[in-house]
């Protein structure tokens, strides 16, 4: 009787090695028992065992021939293009997309797609798409900073409860929120700030710049983003910082945005807002590093880089999410955390598929989507990356009133 769940090959081949022994001293009937426990063991046709347990020595034959490659130059070529396109992502992110992108980027001419080459791109395994991206050379990325907690305690979170959004939260609107500096070494002198909010359920994330953190700034930030979501915030998760909590943003939240739930994080444990602290890295700190940007032009500049990186993160680069977390037992007796994440898909896909929006508003998210060329929209935001990085490191007047000139942006 075959057993159900097969036995990895390598641990098969200790066994038999193990149990060839007791084997080679066993009369006849116990022989026969024990390739009746070997079957079942192991899987392996009864004759095969037989030949296993004469053999002087167990142990695995090399491969005799080597297979033919399965895909050529074709697959490797579509994937340089897809994966430019999306950033360099991972593979675990990359392979369940791969079709849809490569259809996508067919309608905007960027690439070329027959029949037989999308058939290859729909039952390619990850390993394989990641063994083929380490030939191609990897982007290298800023080093990420650590930054200290804050040091005094603000009395308005005294009737805010200190929680995390759960991991499995299926409701979109549920966000969590952050502040990420631009002054390199000096926190001297007003300079620019990122506001992040990335949603739990769906991985939409928003960000807009602003030059210091006042009151009037950090408004008018929401405010930027507030304009372009396209679903409404039921949750706002900061942390303990009083640019979030203040009497004029607890009033903003609360009479103006009519967010149902306020919440923050408990002092001193990053892992409460472990969501938007990836992003922070990936989405922030990867761009642009630890320069220091203090000026009115530079913000007006990092505002127009966002609002491309909004259409390009929500829209074409697919996000995981952990469907299931459970504590398993390792092999020197200790324990660890086994989590399992579904296909990637983009942010867009993922809001749509929750039935928040309606047919009306969907279309035209889609139809923005259908229009848009990711690889020359991957171009444009480093080049506007570019231009931000070469602007004078100061301008003369970086006050928040000089900032409060910038435009704001269209509703989309």
């Amino acid at each position: 009787m075959p057993n159900q769940k097969k036995m990895p090959i390598d641990e098969r081949y200790h066994y038999l090695q193990i149990m060839q022994g007791k084997y080679s001293k066993a009369k006849r009937k116990e022989r026969s028992q024990l390739l009746d426990d070997l079957e079942y063991a192991t899987g392996l046709n009864r004759k095969t065992l037989i030949r296993h347990m004469k053999r002087k020595e167990i142990k695995r034959q090399p491969r005799r021939k080597q297979r033919g490659k399965t895909y050529g130059h074709q697959v490797d070529d579509a994937l340089r293009v897809i994966w430019e396109s999306m950033d360099y992502i991972c593979a675990e992110r990359l392979t369940p997309q791969l079709v849809p992108i490569a259809q996508h980027l067919v309608a905007h001419g960027e690439l070329e797609l027959s029949h037989d080459l999308l058939a290859q791109l729909a039952r390619i395994s990850v390993s394989t798409v990641r063994r083929r991206l380490q030939k191609i050379t990897h982007l290298e990325f800023w080093p990420l900073p650590r930054r200290a907690g804050p040091k005094h305690r603000n009395t308005f979170t005294h009737d805010i409860p200190a929680q995390r959004i759960s991991w499995d939260e299926q409701e979109p609107g549920h966000f969590e929120v952050d502040l990420v500096h631009h002054c390199a070494a000096s926190a001297s002198g007003h300079y620019v700030h990122t506001v992040q909010m990335i949603d739990v359920a769906t991985g939409w994330s928003e960000r807009a710049a602003t030059l210091g953190r006042g009151q009037v700034v950090m408004e008018d930030a929401f405010r930027r983003i507030l304009a372009r979501l396209p679903f409404a915030v039921r949750e706002i998760h900061p942390d303990n910082g009083s640019e979030f909590f203040n009497d004029h943003l607890l009033r903003f939240w609360k009479d103006t945005v009519n967010v149902a739930r306020l919440s923050r994080s408990r002092p001193w444990y990053k892992n409460d807002n472990r969501f938007v602290e990836q992003k922070n890295a990936t989405l922030v700190r990867a761009y642009l590093g630890d320069a220091r940007l203090d000026s009115v032009e530079q913000t007006k500049a990092l505002n127009e880089l966002y609002d491309k990186m909004w259409l390009y993160y929500n829209f074409f680069q697919p996000v995981m999410r952990m469907i299931e977390k459970s504590i398993v037992p390792t092999r020197r007796g200790g324990h660890r955390v086994h989590r399992v994440y579904d296909d990637s898909q983009t942010p867009l896909q993922r809001l749509c598929d929750t039935k928040v929006l309606s047919d009306e508003q969907k279309q035209p998210l889609l139809q923005l989507r259908d229009q848009t060329n990711p690889r020359q929209l991957r171009r444009e935001i480093y080049q506007l990356l570019d231009k931000l990085l070469r602007m004078p490191g100061a301008a003369p007047d970086t006050t928040e009133d000089a900032y409060l000139t910038l435009t704001m942006p269209a509703k989309v």
